[in-house]
């Protein structure tokens, strides 16, 4: 099945749904004062919160900053930054480049490498990847849904591949790409329902902004196993996706690949994505518990 939508795009964001690489900015807090009249911590607001908003400061489109980049993007005062930065630094979380700037360190890259539903999943899923990346020599994908995005695990890309938005740990609204799609169709009702109330980001004019159009293409995916996702993010990319399931049989994961429009036609990749799909979903069930 094929998803396009031609009429009006809504270009409003979804709530909740962040550009791709975008930060969400914490709200500011406001100032508490003692009965002295000396300003204290926003009350409400942990040093737990603060680590996280220093490296939630980072993103694909920003992965370094100043420390007065880090202070303005995490909402706090520069001699706190200054605290947090340095004492993440000393953990491994954070490093500086040639040029001062800071990064996301080696040491938080090992520790979230632990993840099961990214290294794990990765590595069970590669060989299937590769099959699918041999069919196309275009990009063959791996996602999951984090809820309201989808975060990319692992790409297969050719060097004359069609350009792509995403990008591997990187986000994307869900209903809007063919992964998302085949993901999003296979949560609990309410779940969809949440997704479907507020606006839907339009990247394109065939981008499924209309609610009633999504929940009608849901069911779709549902019906057929799989779902061709056409243009939604760029013009010249089409996408066929199907999910994966685990030793429960819930949907866990997606692969896709994803074409040049005008190259190979997408509906003649259908059964080498559902086999794919397919196969990865038969390993994880032949091996409970893993990843």
């Amino acid at each position: 099945m094929t998803t396009t939508d031609d009429g009006p795009a809504a270009a409003t964001m979804r709530r909740g749904v962040h550009a791709p690489g975008s930060v969400q900015q914490p709200a500011k807090q406001p100032e508490v004062r003692t009965a002295s009249g000396s300003a204290r911590r926003p009350a409400g607001r942990t040093v737990t919160s603060r680590v996280l908003s220093v490296l939630s400061a980072f993103s694909g489109e920003c992965p370094r900053l100043s420390l007065s980049d880090i202070s303005r993007r995490a909402s706090m005062p520069l001699t706190t930054a200054h605290r947090l930065v340095s004492e993440l630094m000393s953990w491994g979380a954070l490093e500086r480049d040639r040029d001062g700037r800071y990064q996301i360190g080696l040491h938080l890259w090992e520790v979230g490498a632990l993840a099961p539903r990214g290294l794990g999943l990765r590595e069970a899923a590669m060989p299937f990847l590769e099959d699918l990346y041999e069919v196309t020599h275009q990009h063959a994908q791996l996602a999951v849904l984090d809820a309201p995005d989808v975060l990319y695990l692992e790409r297969i890309s050719g060097r004359d591949a069609v350009g792509v938005r995403s990008r591997v740990g990187g986000r994307f609204p869900a209903h809007a790409t063919g992964v998302g799609l085949a993901l999003l169709a296979h949560t609990p009702p309410a779940t969809q329902e949440a997704y479907l109330a507020g606006p839907l980001a339009a990247f394109t004019d065939r981008t499924i902004a209309n609610p009633g159009r999504l929940r009608g293409v849901l069911a779709e995916v549902r019906r057929h196993g799989y779902v061709i996702s056409d243009r939604q993010v760029t013009l010249d990319a089409v996408s066929v996706a199907a999910p994966v399931r685990d030793a429960a049989d819930e949907v866990i994961a997606a692969l896709s690949v994803v074409v040049r429009v005008g190259g190979q036609q997408p509906g003649a990749l259908v059964p080498a994505v559902v086999g794919a799909a397919r196969g990865l979903s038969r390993w994880l069930q032949s091996h409970p518990g893993q990843p």
